[in-house]
Order: structure tokens, then sequence, then C-alpha cells
């Protein structure tokens, strides 16, 4: 691994071979923890991001993101995208159409924790758009 993608205390991990349908460029996932409450380190190279998609959930659920290193984006469907910084939390509430990734210029990296809900499950949907993801600075 090269030092640049050593961002922070966490392990970046292996490339995100599983996801990779649902991200436009190269992302590493390293599970941190599967018991009690499941948190991922997502490490995204320059440009990359993942596709629209929901975590749903009939009563809890939704995903908290903990930014950790680098610059990036995250979206709502329907609002303007959120630059993203070391320190950043976002609570992304569950049934909320959304994605997130690396600014074009920047290596980023977050935790991503799994809310705990009733009948969760992800829905992939649409690739952000080139020419939208063009537009953020």
């Amino acid at each position: 691994m090269s030092i640049e993608k050593n961002l922070s205390a966490f392990p970046v991990g292996e490339k995100n071979e599983a996801y990779a349908q649902y991200f436009d460029g190269q992302s590493y996932l390293a599970m941190l923890s599967r018991e009690q409450v499941i948190i991922a380190n997502v490490t995204f190279e320059p440009g990359c991001r993942n596709h629209w998609h929901i975590h749903h959930a009939e009563k809890g659920g939704g995903q908290i993101l903990l930014c950790l290193a680098g610059r990036g984006w995250y979206q709502e469907w329907g609002k303007d995208a959120r630059e993203l910084k070391p320190g950043d939390v976002v609570n992304i509430p569950a049934n909320v159409k959304h994605w997130h990734g690396a600014a074009k210029d920047s290596w980023f990296q977050h935790l991503a924790v799994e809310v705990a809900g009733e009948k969760t499950s992800n829905e992939w949907c649409e690739a952000v758009s080139p020419e939208e993801y063009a537009k953020l600075s």
C-alpha cells in the first residue's frame, strides 16, 4: 500500500471487489466490526464514489458516516452536495436516497456505521452522473 492510502489509524483493507459494481472508481474495504454494530472503513481513491443508494428499514436503520481523512462529498436526492472533511459526521436516516465518495483531487476515508433496524435492506440505484459530479469543486 502506498503511504498516500494509509490515511488514518484504521486499516485500508482490500480492493472492494464485492461491491465494485456499485462504485465508479476504486474503493477499499476493511470490516472493523461484525458484532453488535457493523462498522466498515471505506477508502476511496480520488474521484471514486458510490452509486445512489437507499438503506431501507421499517423501523430504525440508516447509516452514520464518520469522516477520517481526505476530502469527499455526500449528497441526498434533491439536495445540494455537502463537502466532507476529517471530523465531519453524517447521519443518514433510513429510506433516504444518497451517495458519498471522494473529491476529484483527494483520497477520502470514512467509517460507515450501520444503524440497527427492523426489516433492513439496501437498494442500489443509478450511478451519479459524470456531469453532476464534475460540477463539484
